[in-house]
């Protein structure tokens, strides 16, 4: 997944956040509530009065296999059942595809009403083409919009301007297995985790018939590198970008992949890591298969969905150091948020229902449903009650991280990031070196 552009951040290491307080964002920009007088709330939640009910088309990453899906289409029914208004849902799961999809409909003009999308130079293309409308543009006709949100957190573009309504956000770290790790007679890792002990562990876990780390470097090699760019540095450099493989910040990058590299080489990936897709590799810890997955908050979501009775077999634990990064660092931001498009604020039919819609699904209410342990930019935080076992496990994990920083990946273009990770097959079966692929992306940034 990827994540932003930051003039924002960051969060400390609270992961863990504040008191819900009912329903914000309300004032001139009108919000769907649920209870109430049908009629009134019609009027009051999305419509002008004695307007017709209108269709918004909205995309969003809320895919069938995403954790939030269902949360999602309840938020969508209590807007409509509000409103009188019907959403268009044209959503999908979040991956490069559906991203140059989304990106492919702004070009030839057939963009949605209202678009989750990333607020990271992701969505940069459709910004420079004026197809999105800046906050402070809404909030001169609509003062309140946003208004439960901090500013501060919010995803600058590169013309400086806010775009984006946040949702909740996201942290990157480690999943174990914690069947395989006991049958290994390992200790699930702490804060202290160093990549010694993570190397003797994976060992461990090979000789014992396990795969130690559940990856597919075909499509999802993104957070390994994260991890092992920090590992090269620290968490102030992260977000350097090199000019060349040659100076200090590549150097990082290589060394980087050299270490994922060095983890291929000892067989450490599944033996298909090549080949398989996320979805398998996942599959296989889920299964007992292997014991260790880097990947994000979202990730809790599919374990209730899809291994609910084996919640108490996973724990989210600590990505392990090394050099002056300690394993109690962590990526993590905030980054997705809610876009409307200069097509629907230009229609006066559908002006105000889209305000209405992203202003309801970023209210405090609604926001609390999808909010157990993600970062958020709510004013009054969320209150997350009633945990399961993982949910409990993330937030006791977050509890002891002591540094967040935002993704390198998501502050490069979409060419250079797509050539950085096509070539880490390349890097790890001796194909390229590590120097000819960060020169090769650098070149496209």
């Amino acid at each position: 997944m990827k994540r932003k552009r930051l003039a924002a951040i960051f969060v400390t290491c609270a992961l863990i956040l504040g008191t819900l307080a009912g329903c914000g964002g309300k004032g001139d920009a009108p919000a769907a509530t649920a209870g109430g007088d049908a009629g009134k709330q019609t009027q009051a939640a999305g419509q002008a009065p004695g307007a017709s009910p209108v269709e918004l088309n909205v995309v969003t990453s809320y895919g069938g296999d995403d954790g939030n899906r269902k949360n999602y289409e309840n938020a969508v029914a209590s807007y409509e059942a509000a409103t009188g208004n019907t959403i268009l849902d044209a959503s999908a799961s979040s991956n490069e595809e559906w991203k140059a999809k989304v990106l492919t409909d702004f070009e030839t003009g057939t963009e949605p009403d209202v678009l989750f999308f990333f607020t990271n130079a992701d969505s940069e293309p459709f910004i420079q083409a004026g197809k999105v409308v800046d906050i402070e543009t809404i909030r001169a006709e609509y003062p309140d919009y946003a208004s439960n949100m901090r500013d501060s957190m919010m995803a600058v573009a590169a013309d400086g301007k806010i775009y984006a309504v946040p949702s909740s956000g996201f942290w990157e770290n480690m999943f174990v297995n914690t069947k395989v790790l006991e049958d290994c007679g390992i200790a699930v890792p702490g804060p202290d985790y160093t990549w010694e002990q993570f190397l003797l562990d994976c060992e461990t876990i090979k000789a014992k018939g396990y795969t130690p780390i559940a990856c597919s470097l075909f499509e999802v090699p993104h957070y390994w590198f994260e991890f092992a760019v920090m590992n090269n540095g620290t968490l102030a450099n992260q977000l350097d970008i090199p000019a060349s493989a040659t100076d200090a910040v590549g150097q990082k990058w290589v060394a980087a992949l050299n270490d994922i590299k060095d983890l291929y080489e000892r067989g450490y990936f599944p033996s298909n890591t090549l080949t398989a897709t996320d979805a398998e590799t996942v599959q296989m810890f889920g299964d007992g298969e292997a014991a260790f997955l880097i990947d994000g908050s979202w990730k809790v979501g599919y374990f209730e969905g899809n291994h609910a009775d084996q919640l108490g077999d996973y724990a989210i634990s600590y990505v392990p150091a090394k050099g002056e990064r300690v394993a109690s660092e962590a990526i993590g931001g905030i980054s997705m948020g809610y876009f409307i498009t200069t097509r629907a604020w230009e229609d006066p039919d559908k002006r105000e229902a889209a305000v209405a819609f992203v202003q309801h699904m970023t209210s405090d209410e609604v926001m609390s449903d999808f909010v157990t342990t993600e970062v958020t930019a709510l004013k009054n935080g969320a209150s997350p009650a009633g945990l399961n076992e993982l949910q409990q496990s993330a937030a006791d994990a977050n509890a002891n991280i002591t540094g967040v920083v935002p993704a390198v990946q998501d502050t490069v273009t979409g060419e250079c990031k797509t050539d950085l990770f096509a070539n880490v097959q390349n890097v790890v079966t001796g194909a390229m070196t590590a120097e000819e692929a960060v020169e090769s992306a650098i070149a496209l940034n």
